[in-house]
């Protein structure tokens, strides 16, 4: 029978992994559509996207990478967090499980951009207008589609700080800013729902930030072995 991972490479893992989802989730969702996207021109933008295609595809690809880290990292910040209050952990368990699967059936409306524009027979049907229209719709739908999961994500990162705050084991001050940045996400997903008009880059900062911090504390220091298993002891 294996026997099951210490605290430490537990955390030693969800700080790699959270770094390699920046990494990748930055460069899928961040750098690549700057390159793609031009604000109301569906022409110029399908002509990026046809002459920069292997480009968009290194980004879906990205996504992808992002997503299997995001699965991976949601049983193992279950197994670190769970001495902490099991119900809670499971409650965000189940939450990112939601966000990272629906994210991944929203990724398909962005990678869809590229198939129609392909230029295939079947299209034809479709004038070249037409086609960039419909390229542009594809990617705004992966845009809107993907608000929802991320309110479930910001919502777990809520809980999870809740709980790091708690644990004994981390730092109150990590938990206190994963919680906040858990809160500026949600926040700004409902602004973008309900008054777009103001929303900003500027609720999804703390989430990058408190990801990062999160992910070189626990690289860097790890957690209280002893305090941990006298949790898991109680649990």
């Amino acid at each position: 029978m294996t026997k099951p991972w210490p605290p430490q490479t537990l955390a030693r893992w969800i700080g790699i992994l959270l770094l390699i989802s920046l990494v990748f989730g930055s460069f899928g969702e961040g750098y690549v559509p700057a390159k793609m996207l031009v604000a109301g021109d569906a022409a110029a933008t399908a002509k990026n996207i046809i002459q920069l295609q292997s480009l968009f595809r290194f980004g879906y690809g990205g996504y992808v990478v992002e997503g299997l880290c995001d699965a991976a990292l949601t049983a193992l910040l279950y197994l670190l967090l769970r001495p902490a209050g099991r119900e809670l952990a499971l409650v965000a368990l189940l939450l990112r499980i939601v966000a990272t699967a629906a994210f991944a059936a929203a990724e398909s409306f962005y990678f869809a951009a590229l198939p129609i524009l392909s230029g295939a027979n079947y299209l034809k049907a479709f004038s070249p207008d037409q086609l960039n229209a419909l390229s542009v719709l594809s990617l705004k739908l992966y845009s809107s589609s993907g608000i929802v999961p991320t309110l479930f994500y910001g919502v777990a990162w809520l809980i999870l700080g809740r709980l790091t705050f708690v644990s004994g084991y981390l730092p109150k001050w990590l938990g206190a800013l994963m919680a906040l940045a858990g809160l500026c996400f949600v926040t700004g997903m409902f602004v973008l729902i309900l008054a777009p008009a103001y929303a900003s880059d500027f609720f999804l900062m703390p989430m990058l930030i408190g990801m990062l911090v999160f992910a070189l504390y626990l690289l860097i220091r790890g957690v209280d072995e002893r305090m941990w298993h006298e949790k898991t002891a109680v649990a």
